[in-house]
């Protein structure tokens, strides 16, 4: 590689002296061609949110020298400050495996003129890391031993690729990670973490909460709480996705405690107003919560199912423990498991078709009573592209929810603005949860 002239800031002067940010710029072709979700830069961006340090950009670029050297220079002129002020943080990921197209580090070491220089301990670390291994070292990862003059290492427990610390000028410091989310989450958080709170970059923290709404639209919902979307600290924002829609409480302190003091009172104000269409909070899904009330109540439920397949199982079967109140399901996806197994009535199912209430109704008592449960739930219904008619259009779909006492209530749902078939089938699995949910409430 042919040295670049040591980089020169320009001396754009775009923000008030003193000011700090972050960006994040993401090194590798795979990511650019779409192989690799880039799940690094959504995991650095909650962590610097989580820090209160500002971040306003991203960048993704391919593993090619001139394009990376363009990236940075742009990224670093951002906040060209006078020598000696305080400005800002680049956080790179990827590129520093041993492979010719691995070129971060080298490339940051031309784009600031500073020689590479071969750190002994560290190739004595990628050593035994290979030895440990029952493996010899291949030739070609002594590069990952070359850091730039000047920086520090910033140690890789899991892995063989360390990256660095690096200021290669006054007001711009440099870290580097390794593109494997799990070296490089263990890496921010066991060196970058501690040393940027010690060079005082973490003065304040941002604590965010996510409620979670089902049964309602972000339009209704942001209409219902319209007065704390327009407040400041904390503040309020929607989202919607897959049919549920959500509202992100973030508030700004000194300390975690002081953040969540903020975010309680407009939480508990929020739920007030919505109701039981809050399901939950942060990780909790409608599984979860479900699973949460059947315990407390010391209750069973089972599941017969048609047009979802066996998803509403899975669902709740993915929560762990699930088998204290999870007895099982039937996947009756053709008509003579529903009369064989449910006892589902052959001549309802002549007369008014398996996508219809009453053969729901029947789908939920049959599980109930075979599986021995105090709630079951059913769905039946058309999750398409075919199979569709003028009176019964796919996306309709019908939810039977069996009670302890015996009763059973159904559950229409037109499910328009076909998304495909995946689609029907999960909005259907969470809306019988959900109905399941508003009964044990």
């Amino acid at each position: 590689m042919t040295p670049s002239p040591a980089f020169q800031p320009s001396e754009t002067d775009n923000l008030p002296s003193g000011t700090r940010s972050a960006e994040i710029i993401c090194v590798g072709t795979e990511l650019l061609l779409g192989d690799i979700l880039n799940g690094n830069a959504q995991f650095l961006a909650k962590e610097l949110a989580t820090l209160g340090i500002a971040h306003y950009y991203q960048t993704v670029v391919g593993d090619n020298p001139a394009r990376i050297q363009q990236a940075v220079s742009t990224a670093a002129e951002r906040f060209a400050k006078p020598s000696g002020t305080e400005a800002q943080l680049l956080l790179f990921t990827g590129g520093l495996g041993p492979t010719p197209d691995d070129l971060t580090i080298e490339t940051l070491a031309d784009l600031f003129g500073a020689p590479m220089i071969e750190h002994p301990d560290l190739l004595a670390d990628i050593e035994a890391k290979f030895t440990a291994r029952g493996r010899a070292m291949p030739p070609s990862n002594r590069k990952q031993a070359l850091l730039p003059e000047g920086a520090m290492v910033l140690p890789n427990p899991q892995g063989t690729a360390p990256g660095i610390i690096w200021s290669p000028r006054p007001g711009l410091t440099l870290m580097t990670f390794p593109g494997v989310p799990r070296e490089m989450q263990a890496m921010w958080k066991e060196t970058a973490v501690p040393y940027l709170r010690a060079q005082g970059w973490v003065t304040t923290t941002i604590v965010s909460r996510m409620l979670r709404f089902w049964g309602i639209s972000e339009s209704a919902l942001a209409e219902q709480v319209a007065a704390y979307l327009s407040q400041g600290n904390p503040t309020v924002a929607p989202y919607a996705s897959k049919g549920e829609a959500k509202l992100r409480i973030s508030a700004r302190a000194n300390s975690t405690a002081a953040a969540l003091a903020k975010i309680e009172p407009v939480e508990a104000g929020i739920r007030a107003l919505v109701g039981a269409d809050c399901y939950g909070a942060d990780d909790d899904t409608l599984a979860s919560v479900v699973g949460k009330l059947l315990l407390a109540r010391h209750q069973t439920v089972a599941v017969a199912e048609s047009c979802t397949g066996g998803g509403l199982g899975q669902l709740l079967t993915d929560i762990a423990g699930s088998s204290a109140y999870f007895h099982g399901g039937v996947i009756a996806y053709d008509n003579q498991v529903k009369v064989n197994l449910l006892k589902v009535d052959a001549a309802v199912l002549e007369d008014q078709g398996a996508v219809s209430a009453i053969v729901a109704e029947q789908m939920a008592l049959g599980a109930k009573a075979l599986l021995q449960t105090d709630w079951a739930l059913s769905i039946t219904g058309i999750a398409g592209p075919d199979g569709g008619s003028e009176t019964k259009p796919v996306g309709l779909v019908y939810i039977g929810l069996a009670t302890p006492e015996g009763n059973v209530l159904t559950y229409k749902h037109e499910f328009s603005g076909y998304r495909g078939r995946d689609w029907v089938r999960q909005l259907s699995a969470l809306s019988a949860l959900d109905a399941l949910r508003r009964n044990l409430l």
